[in-house]
C-alpha cells in the first residue's frame, strides 16, 4: 500500500473559503504559497475572495531578495493588489492603517523549520497586530521538511535578535501552524497577548514524512540538500568563513582563500540572492558536501564538527568568530567550547536536556504523530 500525498493546508480550500465569505482578506505568503499548479493569490481572487493585500516575508513576495536585504512595498503586477513589505523599513509590523484594510490574515508559507529562519517571527509579528487590532488570522499549514527531529539548545534569551525570537532549539521539529498554536499556549506575544487563531493542518502528513519541497523556500536554499544542511552549514554565518553564497550549490560547500591542505575550491559571483556574497571574485578553497549523503546528513542532525574542521584548519582563534554567531547558536557556550578544544558530540551533550524539556513542552500543540 502506497503512502497518500501530502495535502497542504492552502489545498484544503472547503475547510476555509467559507470562512473568507463577506471579509476583506489580507495574505502574508511568497513564491511557495502554491495550490497545485496555481498561486494561493490567484486562486483567491479566482474564487471572489475580497483581497485588500499582500503582506510579503524576507526575500520579497516573488522570493528572490538577498537575506536581509531591504524589501520595498509594492503592486504584484498579476492582480494589481498592494503588496506590503514586513522586511525593510516597518519593522516586522504591520502598520495600523494597513490593519485597518482588513478583517482576516491568511498566511501561507513554506518553512524548513530552523529557529533561525524567519519565517515564523514574521508569523509572530503578525499575530500580535492581529491580536492587538482584534482581527482573526488563518494558518494554512505546510510540512516541516526538518521535522523528524528537534535538536539543539534552546535561544537563551538575552540572545533574542532578528535571526532568534522565541525560546525554542535551533531545530525545533515543529510546522508553523503548531508553532502558532504554541505561540498562544505560551503566552509568547507581548502582553501575553492571544491572537484569534484558526490552523487549517495537512491531511496525510506526520513529523516523520520525508517531505521534499516542490518549490526552493528562498534563493539561497535551491534543493533539498542545502535544506538538510541548512541547520549545521548556516552557522559559518557567525564565522570568517564562505558557505557558498554566490555560487550554485549555497549551504553545500564551505570554505576560505587561506584554508589549508584542500584541492576543491569555489569562486563566489555577485548573482540574484547573494548580490555580495563574501570573498566575492575570490578563490575559496575548503570542503564539497554535495555528495553526502541525505540519509547522513538527517541522522548527524545539528552538527557542529563542520564548524569545527574549519575553526582548528584557519587557526585564528577566537578571531575565526563574529558576534553574529552567538545569536545563531542562542547560547554563550558553544564558541567557548569549540576554542576549549572539546569535540562535536561532547558539546551536543550539552544541549540533550533541553531537547527532552522542549519536546514535553510542545507536545500540547502538535498536530501531527511525531
Amino acid at each position: 500500500m502506497t503512502a497518500q500525498p501530502v495535502k497542504v493546508g492552502a489545498e484544503r480550500t472547503e475547510s476555509y473559503l467559507p470562512l473568507l465569505r463577506g471579509k476583506r482578506v489580507a495574505v502574508m505568503s511568497n513564491q511557495t504559497g502554491r495550490v497545485g499548479d496555481e498561486h494561493l493569490v490567484d486562486l483567491l481572487v479566482r474564487n471572489g475572495v475580497e483581497l485588500v493585500g499582500i503582506f510579503s516575508p524576507e526575500h520579497g513576495f516573488r522570493g528572490t531578495a538577498d537575506a536581509g536585504e531591504h524589501v520595498a512595498s509594492s503592486v504584484d503586477e498579476k492582480t494589481g493588489i498592494p503588496v506590503w513589505s514586513l522586511y525593510g523599513s516597518g519593522g516586522g509590523k504591520p502598520t495600523a492603517d494597513q490593519m485597518r484594510r482588513f478583517d482576516l490574515l491568511l498566511f501561507d508559507l513554506q518553512d524548513v523549520g530552523l529557529r533561525f529562519y524567519t519565517y515564523y517571527i514574521s508569523m509572530a509579528h503578525l499575530m500580535d497586530a492581529c491580536a492587538e487590532h482584534g482581527k482573526k488570522m488563518i494558518v494554512l499549514d505546510r510540512p516541516n521538511p526538518n521535522g523528524f527531529h528537534v535538536d539543539g539548545p534552546i535561544l537563551d534569551m538575552k540572545h533574542k535578535s532578528g535571526v532568534g525570537w522565541l525560546p525554542i532549539p535551533v531545530v525545533h521539529g515543529m510546522t508553523l501552524g503548531e508553532i502558532a498554536l504554541m505561540i498562544n499556549g505560551e503566552k509568547w506575544l507581548p502582553q501575553g497577548r492571544r491572537c484569534d487563531l484558526t490552523v487549517i493542518p495537512c491531511e496525510n502528513y506526520t513529523h516523520q514524512t520525508e517531505y521534499r519541497l516542490p518549490i526552493a523556500p528562498s534563493p539561497n536554499l535551491p534543493d533539498m540538500q542545502s535544506v538538510y544542511l541548512y541547520p549545521s552549514i548556516c552557522l559559518f554565518e557567525g564565522t570568517v568563513m564562505s558557505l557558498g553564497r554566490g555560487t550554485p550549490f549555497p549551504f553545500q560547500v564551505y570554505g576560505h582563500p587561506d584554508f589549508k591542505g584542500s584541492t576543491f575550491s569555489f569562486t563566489p559571483r555577485s548573482v540574484p540572492g547573494a548580490k555580495h556574497p563574501p570573498f566575492l571574485n575570490r578563490r575559496c578553497y575548503g570542503v564539497d558536501l554535495r555528495n553526502l549523503s541525505q540519509q547522513d546528513i538527517r541522522e548527524n542532525g545539528f552538527d557542529l564538527s563542520h564548524v569545527i574542521d574549519a575553526y582548528c584548519n584557519l587557526n585564528l582563534g577566537d578571531k575565526f568568530f563574529t558576534p553574529f554567531f552567538e545569536k545563531l547558536t542562542g547560547v554563550d557556550y558553544i564558541r567557548q567550547d569549540i576554542i576549549a578544544g572539546k569535540s562535536a558530540r561532547e558539546i551536543k551533550a550539552k544541549w540533550s536536556c533541553d531537547v527532552l524539556k522542549f519536546r514535553k513542552q510542545r507536545r500540547p500543540y502538535l498536530l501531527y504523530e511525531e
